[in-house]
């Protein structure tokens, strides 16, 4: 146990500081402090010595030097079984500092209230990391408090040991101490990259917060959490379970397909991280249907995305479906008394989420791979028409919606598509041709087949085999990117058989 008799306080954030500050007293422990945690401490009519007095030297440089100083390092950082140690603080005449207790300037939320750099270069903190990692390193004599979160540990703690604290308490607030420090710091690098447009830096630095511990990851067996790189998804849960690995994997995916989809009326149904079905019908009852008939079967269990809001017809016709989870931007109140009817359902009100994030991160154990993310936004001169025939207005609406749900969908993909809506999806084959006789099985399987089929390919197909099983299935318009070797000849049998044909200048896999 460590007696603690100084305690040193400079703090951001100043709420609940009386009740901390009540049990400080009651233990004797000398307090110092500076700026305005004193003047709060004092206003608060406790006693405390200004960190100025304390050091016998002014605040200097308007404020950036106040506790870089060698008293209060000193007092912090020596070990206080060392002779050595003992000696110097004696030749200098200062004294131990027991109990750090620091959080930093909130340079995160200077970022969202100002983009003027000399500002947010103030607003960065020196001093109180600087104190934080002193105490953190010497936690065999020190206890460091980095948030107003831990106040009521430490003073559970000080009543315990009267006035004390424990090894394992002090060695676990370290811990945590030194991952603010290093995600303050990443935070601080990550502005600069952005800065300068530095996308791959040498040394990368990633920061997030737990959002939360999830039940277990893809299967029971594994272990599994959730962090976000702002303080929420801004994703809020208003009825059901705890949602899983799997579950929260599919709603990414999920909302990220709507949002793509034109403002206020797609229905996305995703399983297993690919879409089943999606429409982008004006009638939202009627989208939610026809994005079910693409494959009612793969939507059993799955997860819906709508970017709208939530009604009772709707809420009465989803009921009819297990699902997982359904995402929406908002629920009427009727809505959410009849979907509560299923108990194992998660409601999502997705109408704060956004992306702002433009790169993608995917690990394998040590080694993390970092791209820009395919946000691509899709109009009429991203493609070319290389066929003879002409693709109609209609068509040409339907070829985009299908090679923008093409690129969610896992390579190789192919996507039939007829009046705004899916018809069939063939996902994740190795061989194209294979995704080509998937959708079209489905198409078939669910008397989908219409005179308007279109069908969109995430890549360029590398021998006429797929399209000429497209166009065998009533296709009449075919979207794909440019590229391969044999193009010409793909555009030759688009000629031959008069469908319409279109080159994509990017190609778009999702693996």
């Amino acid at each position: 146990m460590k007696k603690i008799k100084t305690a040193l306080i400079s703090v951001s954030d100043k709420k609940n500081l009386t009740f901390l500050l009540n049990i400080l007293k009651k233990n004797k422990i000398k307090i110092i402090s500076s700026g305005g945690t004193h003047k709060e401490i004092r206003r608060l009519k406790f006693k405390c010595e200004e960190v100025s007095e304390f050091t016998n030297f002014p605040e200097i440089l308007d404020g950036r030097v106040k506790t870089l100083h060698p008293k209060i390092h000193a007092g912090i950082l020596n070990k206080r079984e060392k002779k050595s140690h003992l000696k110097n603080l004696k030749d200098y005449d200062f004294e131990n500092i027991d109990l750090v207790i620091v959080n930093f300037y909130p340079f995160e939320n200077t970022l969202k209230k100002t983009k003027n750099h000399k500002k947010i270069i103030e607003n960065i903190d020196i001093g109180g990391p600087t104190m934080v990692r002193s105490a953190a390193k010497n936690y065999n004599d020190v206890t460091v408090i980095t948030s107003s979160d831990q106040y009521e540990e430490l003073i559970r703690e000080l009543k315990k040991y009267k006035g004390a604290t424990s090894l394992n308490f002090r060695e676990k607030l370290s811990r945590i101490a030194f991952a603010e420090t290093a995600y303050y710091d990443s935070v601080i690098s990550n502005y600069f990259n952005k800065k300068t447009n530095t996308i791959f830096p040498t040394k990368k630095v990633f920061h997030g917060n737990l959002v939360n511990q999830l039940r277990y990851g893809e299967n029971p067996h594994q272990q599994s959490a959730i962090y976000s790189t702002t303080s929420n998804i801004n994703l809020k849960q208003i009825y059901g379970k705890q949602l899983s690995y799997n579950n929260y994997n599919d709603i990414f995916s999920a909302i990220t397909i709507t949002r793509s989809l034109p403002k206020g009326k797609g229905t996305v149904i995703v399983k297993h991280s690919n879409p089943c079905g999606v429409s982008i019908s004006n009638d939202h009852l009627e989208s939610y249907k026809s994005a079910l008939s693409c494959d009612p079967i793969s939507a059993f269990g799955g997860i819906v995305s709508c970017d709208f809001k939530i009604t009772k017809n709707l809420a009465l016709e989803l009921n009819k479906l297990f699902l997982e989870v359904i995402i929406a931007n908002g629920f009427d109140n009727s809505a959410v008394k009849i979907l509560k009817a299923k108990k194992n359902l998660r409601l999502i009100d997705g109408t704060n989420y956004t992306s702002k994030e433009l790169l993608k991160h995917v690990s394998f154990n040590q080694n993390i791979m970092v791209q820009s993310e395919d946000l691509e936004s899709f109009s009429n001169k991203n493609f070319k028409i290389v066929s003879k025939r002409k693709p109609t207005l209609k068509q040409l609406k339907d070829l985009i919606f299908a090679f923008n749900v093409c690129r969610y969908v896992k390579s190789n993909a192919i996507v039939l598509a007829s009046n705004g809506t899916t018809v069939g999806i063939g996902s994740g084959q190795p061989s194209r041709l294979d995704s080509c006789k998937i959708a079209i099985n489905k198409m078939n399987k669910f008397n989908l087949r219409t005179n308007n089929l279109v069908a969109a390919s995430d890549a360029f197909f590398p021998f006429v085999d797929g399209i000429e099983k497209l166009v065998q299935s009533g296709v009449r318009a075919v979207i794909q990117p440019s590229g391969s070797i044999r193009d010409k000849e793909i555009i030759n049998f688009a000629n031959e058989t008069n469908t319409v044909l279109l080159f994509s200048k990017t190609r778009h896999f999702r693996h």
